[in-house]
């Protein structure tokens, strides 16, 4: 493999900001050996970009470890900044790299817990009404990051229609002890308003492997129009809250 370029050449000094800005990482952080440093005022972490030349190979590197333990890559055997790098021979596929990297980072309980800090920072707390609209404002931003880490789809029904999807917390809102627990990706789903109903009302929940488990109170015409596609992807952390949840599901 060549080796970056230091200093980094006009055209791909433009590439990898461009690249940066484009997928939210819009705070410049400098160079430093041929790499390019970015970070995002709306989710944790930092990148870092390079490439051989204008070419390619382009090079990403990043710093946490929940954005590498999910993004499931192959890691490039070379030295550089952050704790993992990837490269890519083309700047198409280090292009589609770069919003997973940053759906991955707004899915970490750092990423939205920041973005309703930012919102609420100012507003006042003291009436029903004031708490009310604070509220609002979280579950809307829970429900833009689970759409987006679910990539705007039921993962159990393959649903797309915005319309039609609701943002499911497995531990209830009133129940979390913490907004970072409230704002935490892995303590919800993005499912169809058919499933979320029975979900919420404790009729269904879901066993680790994904699988639905049901109430013996749901009928058996409810069943049947409960119909889904493949098991739930879940996470540890998920399968943490769901355990809990399985003990609330009704049974009589």
């Amino acid at each position: 493999m060549r080796p970056i370029q230091d200093p980094q050449s006009f055209i791909v000094r433009e590439e990898c900001e461009k690249a940066a800005w484009q997928h939210g990482f819009r705070r410049q952080l400098g160079h430093r050996e041929g790499w390019a440093g970015f970070a995002s005022t709306t989710v944790p972490g930092k990148i870092h970009l390079a490439a051989t030349g204008a070419r390619g190979p382009w090079f990403l590197a990043l710093d946490h470890a929940g954005v590498i333990e999910e993004l499931g890559l192959p890691e490039a055997a070379m030295p550089g900044p952050g704790q993992a790098r990837y490269a890519f021979p083309t700047l198409g596929e280090f292009y589609r790299a770069l919003p997973h990297v940053y759906r991955l980072s707004a899915s970490l309980p750092e990423g939205p817990l920041m973005a309703f800090q930012t919102k609420v920072k100012g507003l006042p707390k003291t009436t029903e009404a004031e708490r009310l609209v604070i509220q609002r404002i979280g579950q809307d931003i829970f429900r833009a990051c689970l759409l987006d880490y679910w990539q705007g789809r039921c993962p159990l029904t393959g649903i797309t229609d915005a319309e039609l999807l609701r943002a499911s917390h497995i531990i209830p809102w009133s129940d979390c002890t913490s907004d970072a627990e409230r704002l935490d990706v892995h303590n919800g789903l993005l499912l169809s308003a058919l499933w979320d109903a029975a979900f919420d009302r404790r009729l269904v929940s879901f066993e680790d492997s994904g699988e639905p488990c049901f109430s013996p109170l749901l009928s058996e015409a409810a069943r049947a129009a409960l119909r889904w596609q493949r098991p739930l992807p879940l996470t540890d952390k998920h399968k943490e809250r769901l355990a809990i949840h399985r003990t609330t599901l009704l049974v009589g």
